[in-house]
């Protein structure tokens, strides 16, 4: 796995998701699932993906009992997933139990939302922002999780974790959406994320192509 690109495919249908494929090179990227796509579709858009002959990052930020969030687990290793997401603040016995069925899928801990200001974590945890980063990492450090999630901002935090960054706020240009905690991909890259996922800056381009080859 050694492509560092990728793409959210933030669409409602199957139909849509495998017709932008076509703007889409597999030996360059891998591209995202999330919940959107997933509910509307299901498991058959994940084998439809793999027809294509793309890796699959699928984002589905589980957060359960250990004993759900294992089987969850299980059921997505049958499928031709490379990645998948869990929170890490469903604890240490939820991730050890996920991480017990992934067969060769490698699972990432979700840290903060990249929707999520400082305020807004104080006001759900009555914590700092940084404090409640700090503990959330520390928990992934020590499980047996392959990695986590988290805003590009958070990378100069994470110079001593070993583990795979994947980082979603990535905007090479200005832009008005709910992503608060952002940066280009130039950036992160040097700032140490193992892979960058990049949504509607590439599947809303009018030239998805020429988009693609902006984050690479």
């Amino acid at each position: 796995m050694n492509k560092k690109l990728i793409v959210a495919l933030d669409f409602d249908s199957a139909e849509l998701a495998i017709n932008f494929l076509e703007n889409l090179d597999p030996q360059k990227c891998l591209v995202k699932v999330g919940l959107e796509l997933f509910i509307s579709e299901g498991w058959k858009v994940l084998d439809l993906i793999s027809e294509k002959g793309f890796e699959i990052f699928l984002d589905l930020k589980l957060h359960d009992i250990p004993n759900t969030v294992a089987n969850s687990v299980r059921k997505i290793s049958n499928f031709n997933v490379s990645l998948t997401t869990i929170h890490l603040n469903g604890g240490k016995d939820m991730i050890e139990a996920a991480s017990s069925e992934k067969g060769n899928i490698k699972i990432l801990g979700v840290s903060i939302l990249t929707s999520l200001s400082e305020n807004d974590i104080f006001e759900i945890t009555h914590t700092e922002f940084d404090t409640y980063f700090n503990n959330l990492i520390s928990i992934a450090s020590n499980t047996n999780i392959d990695g986590v999630v988290c805003s590009p901002n958070e990378l100069s935090k994470l110079k001593n974790f070993k583990k795979l960054k994947v980082v979603p706020g990535i905007r090479n240009d200005i832009s008005d959406d709910d992503q608060k905690r952002v940066m280009s991909s130039f950036e992160a890259y040097q700032k140490g994320a193992d892979f960058i996922v990049v949504g509607r800056p590439i599947t809303k381009s009018e030239d998805p192509r020429k988009a693609l080859e902006l984050f690479l």
